[in-house]
């Protein structure tokens, strides 16, 4: 196996603002893992919108100087290696995880509970509250490191793991199984077209909201239907005709959604909306 060097490329976030505040290096260190950490040597990360939403400090409650700028609330460190979507293979372990992890192909989980040696109460998204994949390495807990065996490319895993956990995440919320029908807004979006996937996986009824251009896109994805998303819903699905409602844009067409939610499904109506969901 290639030697690790001591030092990498990688771009660092040196403060909010525009993408002036991305600056490229060649000298920052290789990272060491800690006992329950594994290096990965990075083969494709993937620009999301929360990397470009925490560089602007979108996530602040105050403004986009202050300090709690991240997912958890916790002020930003800068230099900040971003990256939250991330493919790559280990190449060093920590002296508390097994040997045999070395050489494994991962994707990383990017919503932690733990790092270093850390649990953590409230969770940290990977490059933000910690450095990320945009470098040649990067270090994250074991745990959240998963190992595949698909032929599937580097770059298409790296376009997996924030879009698709959101919305198995949000189907598991939901409790979505065989027997629902799911409509889903913003369906052609990155979360969009995973939760379509992923409700099919289960067996469910698809309705997929999206512009007449995509309808054939959502389809071959697995869609049992397509409304347009300037549709009126009530006249296009039917009034109690939806067990769960998966609502990735918000916005004025709320009062419609609950209108055609089953009564019994307003309980299963997980929200997202700047990034967050609830039910």
């Amino acid at each position: 196996m290639t030697a690790i060097p001591s030092k990498m490329k990688g771009v660092q976030l040196i403060g909010h603002g525009g993408p002036e505040m991305l600056e490229y290096r060649e000298d920052i260190a290789v990272p060491t893992p800690s006992a329950n950490q594994v290096l990965i040597r990075v083969s494709a990360a993937g620009v999301n919108n929360t990397d470009i939403n925490t560089r602007i400090g979108w996530y602040s409650k105050g403004d986009a100087d202050s300090e709690d700028a991240s997912w958890s609330g916790v002020a930003l460190k800068f230099p900040r290696i971003q990256g939250a979507d991330v493919c790559g293979t280990i190449v060093a372990v920590g002296k508390d995880v097994d040997s045999a992890r070395i050489g494994q192909r991962v994707i990383i989980e990017p919503s932690m509970s733990e790092y270093g040696e850390q649990p953590l109460t409230s969770p940290w998204y990977f490059g933000s509250e910690c450095d990320g994949g945009f470098a040649e390495y990067t270090v994250v807990a074991s745990k959240h490191a998963f190992s595949l065996d698909t032929d599937l490319t580097d770059i298409e895993l790296a376009s997996l793991p924030c879009s698709y956990s959101t919305a198995e995440n949000m189907l598991t919320r939901a409790g979505v199984n065989a027997n629902d029908k799911v409509l889903i807004s913003g369906a052609s979006g990155g979360v969009g077209s995973a939760a379509v996937q992923l409700a099919k996986a289960r067996g469910a009824y698809v309705i997929a909201i999206t512009s007449p251009s995509k309808n054939q896109e959502l389809l071959a994805l697995g869609a049992d239907e397509v409304v347009a998303r300037d549709a009126n819903l009530v006249k296009a699905i039917g009034t109690n005709s939806v067990n769960v409602v998966i609502d990735l844009v918000a916005g004025d067409a709320w009062p419609q959604f609950l209108e055609v939610l089953k009564p019994k499904g307003a309980t299963r109506y997980p929200v997202l909306s700047a990034e967050l969901w609830w039910n």
